[in-house]
Parts: C-alpha cells; structure tokens; sequence
C-alpha cells in the first residue's frame, strides 16, 4: 500500500503544556488527555518512531512543525535528538525542514543558535505592542509577558535565526490596525502572520476576546492598503501571499484556503495521531504511530470523510464569487459543531477584504508573472 498524497507533520511533543495562560488559547483544554502519571513530553521511542516511520515514506519533502502548548518545554536535548535522528534516517536527495511554533519566553542564547544552525523556522506569537499584548497573553501567575517575549526574539537575531510574528487578531488589537502594522515595521519584523481569533461558547455565541466577520474584513483591508503603498516587496504577509500563489501559479499554500482539509497530521506526545489542530478529539483519533502505519492512517474513513467535508457547503457559498479563495474556510469556522453547512463565522469578513483587495492582487499577480 502506498501513500496518495505527500503530508507534513504537526507534533505536540508536550502536548497542551504551557507555561503561559493565555486567556484565549483553544488548545489549554486538551490537558486532560495527558494520560495519568504521564510525564507529558514525548518519549525517545515515540520520537524515533515517528521520524523512522515517516521518513521511510517515498517523498522529496519532510515538513516537520513543532507546536503546542509550548513546545521549548520539550528542551533542547529533545529538539537535538529530534535532529540527529532526521539525519540518520533522511534518504539521499530528499530534504527536511523543521519550524517550531512558540511564545518565546523560554528561548535561551544556546536555543536560539541551535535553531539557527539547524535552519529551523520560529514562529513568534506577540499580539502587537505591550498595551496589547499583555491583555490576553499572561503568565501561569497572571504576569505580563511582553519584555519575555521581546528578549526571546533578541537572541534569535542575534543567533541570526529565521523568525516570523504570529499576531493573533482579537476583540482588542483588531480596532488598531495601523497602530500595529507601524509597530512591527518600526521593529523591522518583515514576516507576518495575522491569524483571526474565533472561539464559541458551548452555546455556539462568540467569547469575548473573538472578533467578527466584519472586524476581520476591515482590519485586513487596512494592513492591506498600508502594505500595498509601499511595502509589497519588502514584507511579507502570509495570507497576501498564499492570494499571489493561487492567483499566479493556480495552488493553495494554506489549509484555510484549499478544497480538502488532508494536508498534514497531528501528532500527540503519546503518538496519537489526528486529521488538525482544531480537531484533536478522541472520537476523530486515527490511530497511534506506535501502531498505526501512515499508510493506514492516510485512507482511514475518519480521515477520508473529514477532508471531504471541507466542500460541503452552504448553499449561499456555490454562488459566491470568492469561494476559490476560501472554499467555504476553515470548518473550525463553521461554529462549535462544525457543521458543513454552517456559514463561517468570518464569511461577511472575507467578502469586504476581496471586494476592497482583488484589482490590486490582480494587478501585483501580472507583475510577478
């Protein structure tokens, strides 16, 4: 049996351990599937299981992404052996690539320059400056964690790692587009990631710290218009671009945006495996690497039947002019339930940001073809 499709990794080495609280975090609950007794971090076993058995596949590209909770909890022994194993197993002509998702509190100098030696990708969460950061991203004690954060991305640059800022966009930061986009230019951070904070109660009504449709429409059409004026070749906004790449070269470079939700593997510190971050419940587990082959996991009916989902839509999406730009959005979206045929939450949002956006996409997509 082999492989229908190539598919990256997304691990949890310390599965929801965190040593912040942040107010908004979705993955916090997910504490309780650390087993009883359990150390939550991912054993050397486990670890070389999963990096044999996936780099064993028939592929030119292993995508490894490291995330939490906090995935530096794991140490850099663990990120160490991580590597070396990767090279004992890699085959020739094939490469590897690792990026670590982390709040950067916890980065050290020798972190960082093993980071960069290793050529690993580091997303920084930081929500702006301090006066936004701090209302949502608190220590386990409650502090303030901005200056942390700002020191963890110092040692990176001077170890000259490769970084990106990871913005969650929330009830606070997204009435203050400008006022962010001039902070992170002023810092000289050039790689941007505007991620939308979207969380329900168990009735289904948006928490207090989520944004709207319309928010979200808004706030991105004004980040684009700053950044159209004078800065498209000089930074790079993640979104802006996986809108080029569809528009020049016809692929999806973002989940979010593609036809069917089997791009990658979540990957437990037990081994359990599951079809998303969002979705790391036990009625979708798909098995565990210590027992279950990728090649299994890849044509499970759980996984079959959640990938095509994505296309399931509301009726209003089949006539919608920008569903080859969103394709119905992330099912996360689609409320607590996830329900196909639910509009996403931020569907009112897309269509300002496309209608207000597309002739100047358009227009950047020529020049760049």
């Amino acid at each position: 049996m082999g492989i229908s499709r190539p598919f990256s990794l997304l691990i949890k080495p310390v599965s929801a351990s965190c040593n912040l609280r942040c107010k908004y975090c979705f993955y916090i609950d997910h504490l309780d599937y650390i087993k009883k007794g359990d150390e939550a971090k991912m054993s050397s076993a486990t670890l070389e299981t999963l990096i044999s058995s996936y780099m064993s596949l028939p592929m030119q590209e292993y995508s490894f992404a490291w995330q939490g909770g906090e995935p530096t909890l794991a140490g850099l022994e663990f990120y160490q052996e991580a590597v070396a194993l990767q090279n004992r197993y890699l085959s020739k002509g094939a490469r590897v690539t690792n990026a670590i998702q982390t709040n950067a509190t916890l980065i050290n100098k020798p972190m960082a320059r093993f980071f960069a030696e290793n050529n690993f990708l580091i997303g920084v969460s930081l929500d702006g400056p301090k006066k936004y950061h701090d209302i949502f991203r608190v220590s386990s004690s409650g502090g303030k964690t901005h200056s942390m954060v700002l020191r963890g991305i110092q040692y990176l640059k001077e170890a000259g790692a490769e970084y990106n800022i990871l913005i969650l966009v929330n009830s606070e930061n997204v009435k203050k587009p400008r006022e962010l986009y001039k902070y992170f230019k002023d810092k000289g951070f050039n790689f941007l990631q505007f991620i939308p904070c979207v969380e329900y109660d168990a009735n289904g009504k948006l928490l207090y710290y989520s944004i709207t449709g319309k928010e979200w429409g808004n706030f991105l059409s004004e980040i684009f218009d700053l950044w159209y004026r004078k800065d498209s070749r000089k930074v790079s906004i993640r979104h802006f671009d996986s809108v080029l790449n569809y528009l020049v070269l016809g692929r999806y470079t973002v989940c979010t945006m593609d036809r069917d939700c089997r791009q990658y593997f979540v990957v437990e510190y037990d081994g359990g495996i599951f079809p998303c971050d969002f979705f790391v419940k036990k009625e979708l587990q798909l098995g565990n690497v210590n027992s279950t082959t990728w090649e299994e996991a890849i044509v499970h009916p759980l996984y079959e039947d959640f990938g095509k989902r994505k296309m399931q839509l509301n009726k209003k999406c089949i006539t919608c002019k920008w569903l080859p730009l969103c394709n119905g959005d992330c099912q996360k979206m689609r409320g607590p339930d996830s329900n196909p045929e639910t509009l996403s939450t931020l569907c009112e949002g897309w269509r300002i940001f496309y209608d207000h956006t597309m002739e100047r996409f358009e227009k950047l997509a020529a020049a760049l073809k």
